[in-house]
């Protein structure tokens, strides 16, 4: 024992000393000694090959570690891969040792590694995440330290953040806010930025993997906010803030961000911060929450004129995309379902791969069938041009499939019968134009 607590102290202090003594000496890339520098990190490396060749499961780990302390203390800008390979050394030196004093020293030393790595190789943002995300497995109560490093390194690294300091740098937030050491509108704004960093990895994904796995950390971070996030505490937070600067366009920006995310637009801290970004600084995006906050007081056409507002001021095709659907629900609500279809082709023109306004389509000639029509056959055919828009819908976007075979199968009953198609000279297969406002062609299909 005394033995293990002598090596911790001398590689402590060795760290120190040496740290010193090469920020003083102006010494090469191999030190003071190239010579030994070089036997010692062969001699470890060739160790600890022999351990990751095991899957990390024999002890050539014990074999590596002299060698590999020798060159961690006395020539530490030799080779990256002191600091990749003495973070795994270090992390199973931590969890064979029970002794927590010990423990803690081998902690202490392997966030040293961190901190050296980062003077002499640079990459500090990717380092400090990794750094404040073991620092908070490993150590728990330094979950202030862990919030920092990981805030820190979030900010330098943004849409490069790796999926785990997200979620370690919410997890430490969390904590500060448990222990009244922060409030609890952090937690909304580290969402909020670690949301918009998940979003971009996952629209920007190489492969199925990655997009599973940035998928994984969205479904986590989502689970995490849950309890922080319902209404009634946004606006807790959020009203007094706005009562103290209601001009505030960057609170005016962040109320509404948040609010609408969450869908608390019947509020009324959401009407007044809407309406307030939109006279101050009006955009597509306050423009379109003005449409939105309008809908939910079920005033269609004042939704509209702001939907419209938002489409001329937009520049960004899938916010405008979002315009026009939202825009077609709204002549769908006013039964003027001619330019409701007009929007959502404007809406799929924008974002072919969105099958949202295909179904609202389908919805509308459904809703029509029977006043576009006089006789048995005529209140019927509206039905096949429905089912058409399905069926385009989920060829288009397979997250309305579900929704869209549903309707499919139920309003494929809906068809006439082969004997009502007989009686009009009609047959299957036969190309058939549906008229009334619909206008399209389509095929004769019989519901037996």
């Amino acid at each position: 024992m005394k033995k293990k607590i002598v090596f911790i102290a001398g590689l402590l202090l060795g760290v120190m000393v040496s740290n010193e003594i090469l920020a003083q000496e102006s010494t090469g890339k191999y030190g003071s000694d190239s010579i030994t520098c070089i036997q010692n990190n062969s001699l470890y490396y060739e160790f600890y090959k022999q351990w990751k060749k095991s899957d990390y499961k024999n002890e050539s780990w014990k074999d590596a570690l002299p060698s590999w302390r020798w060159v961690f203390l006395n020539c530490p800008k030799s080779t990256i891969n002191i600091y990749l390979h003495g973070e795994k050394i270090m992390k199973q030196l931590i969890k064979m040792e029970s002794d927590k004093a010990i423990r803690d020293k081998y902690i202490d030393t392997l966030m040293m590694g961190y901190d050296q790595r980062i003077q002499y190789f640079g990459k500090e943002g990717y380092a400090l995440g990794k750094k404040g995300v073991d620092l908070y497995k490993l150590r728990p109560s330094s979950y202030e330290e862990s919030y920092n490093i990981l805030k820190k390194s979030v900010e330098m690294q943004g849409n490069k953040s790796k999926g785990p300091t997200l979620i370690y740098y919410f997890r430490s937030a969390e904590k500060m806010v448990k222990t009244e050491k922060a409030e609890k509108s952090i937690l909304l704004d580290i969402y909020d930025q670690s949301s918009d960093i998940i979003d971009y990895n996952i629209k920007n994904a190489k492969n199925e993997k990655s997009l599973k796995s940035w998928e994984n950390i969205k479904g986590n971070l989502e689970l995490s906010i849950e309890p922080y996030a319902n209404c009634e505490d946004l606006i807790s937070i959020y009203s007094p803030k706005f009562e103290n600067t209601p001009n505030d366009i960057e609170l005016l920006k962040k109320i509404t961000k948040k609010l609408d995310k969450r869908n608390c637009t019947k509020s009324e801290l959401f009407f007044e911060a809407t309406e307030n970004l939109h006279k101050a600084q009006p955009t597509a995006n306050s423009a379109e929450l003005m449409g939105k906050m309008y809908i939910k007081k079920e005033n269609y056409t004042k939704a509209a004129e702001y939907l419209k507002e938002s489409i001329e001021l937009c520049e960004d095709d899938n916010e405008k995309a979002d315009a026009h659907f939202l825009l077609a629900n709204i002549y769908f609500q006013l039964k003027q379902y001619a330019t409701a279809r007009t929007h959502c082709y404007q809406a799929v023109k924008l974002r072919p791969n969105n099958g949202k306004p295909y179904i609202l389509i389908g919805d509308m000639y459904v809703a029509t069938a029977k006043s576009c029509g006089n006789n048995d056959l005529t209140k019927t055919v509206a039905y096949w041009v429905a089912v058409d828009k399905y069926k385009k819908a989920k060829s288009v976007d397979s997250s309305v499939a579900e929704s869209a075979n549903t309707k499919i199968k139920t309003y494929s009953q809906y068809f006439p019968a082969t004997e009502t198609i007989f009686f009009y000279d009609l047959k299957k297969g036969d190309s058939y134009k549906v008229e009334c406002w619909i206008n399209e062609t389509t095929t004769v299909r019989t519901s037996d």
